[in-house]
């Protein structure tokens, strides 16, 4: 008896993990067509094909679906491991070969990040999550690529600002925009990073 109802409790947690993806799916999807901003509890429950208080039950608020299609989305396409970056010792090398490694992840999910980015400054909820999984990615970058370059105070610190624009997404939305390709788009984010500290090697 005890096995039977084991085997029922378990049959029922994987039924409703299935249904809790399905909704997540499904607003991730809606999220890449019109933003989550225009994104509907009621659409969501319907691509899902569930009740609209199944989505409730699941995610009782914005940010813990905000959050459940964050995960499901990192997980799934993880952005690249800027711990990898520091096996480059050359630092200009090394932030050209990250680049490109960055701006080829921001062209596989371009069209999600833009929505999301762009409904964040209308979303708090969402802001709160992005800021949580791609702010903290993001500092990581900018921790990889300052490494090595021989600056210091000011000259350092406008080296951070510089690698903070040039890792940003919209910078690779604007120069991929332009026509350039991933590559080019890279080594000119390089080059700009360069102007900004000498090329020798010392400060790590």
């Amino acid at each position: 008896m005890a096995t039977r109802r084991k085997y029922e409790l378990k049959k029922r947690a994987e039924r409703l993990d299935e249904v809790r993806w399905r909704i997540v799916d499904a607003a991730i999807g809606l999220h890449a067509e019109i933003g989550p901003a225009q994104t509907t509890v009621t659409e969501i429950a319907r691509r899902a094909e569930v009740g609209r208080l199944t989505v409730y039950r699941h995610f009782p608020d914005e940010e813990s679906l905000y959050r459940a299609c964050g995960e499901r989305w990192l997980g799934e396409y993880p952005p690249p491991d800027p711990q990898r970056w520091l096996e480059t010792p050359d630092p200009a090398l090394r932030t050209r070969l990250a680049l490109a490694e960055l701006y080829e992840y921001y062209a596989l999910a371009g069209v999600l990040l833009a929505n999301v980015i762009r409904d964040a400054a209308i979303v708090p909820p969402l802001r709160v999550v992005l800021d949580e999984n791609l702010g903290a990615i993001a500092e990581q970058m900018r921790d990889a690529l300052v490494h090595g370059w021989s600056v210091r105070g000011r000259r350092r610190a406008r080296l951070r600002a510089v690698l903070g624009l040039v890792l940003a997404f919209q910078t690779w939305q604007s120069l991929a925009g332009e026509g350039l390709t991933t590559e080019e788009a890279a080594e000119v984010a390089t080059d700009l990073v360069r102007a900004s500290a000498p090329v020798d090697v010392g400060a790590g």
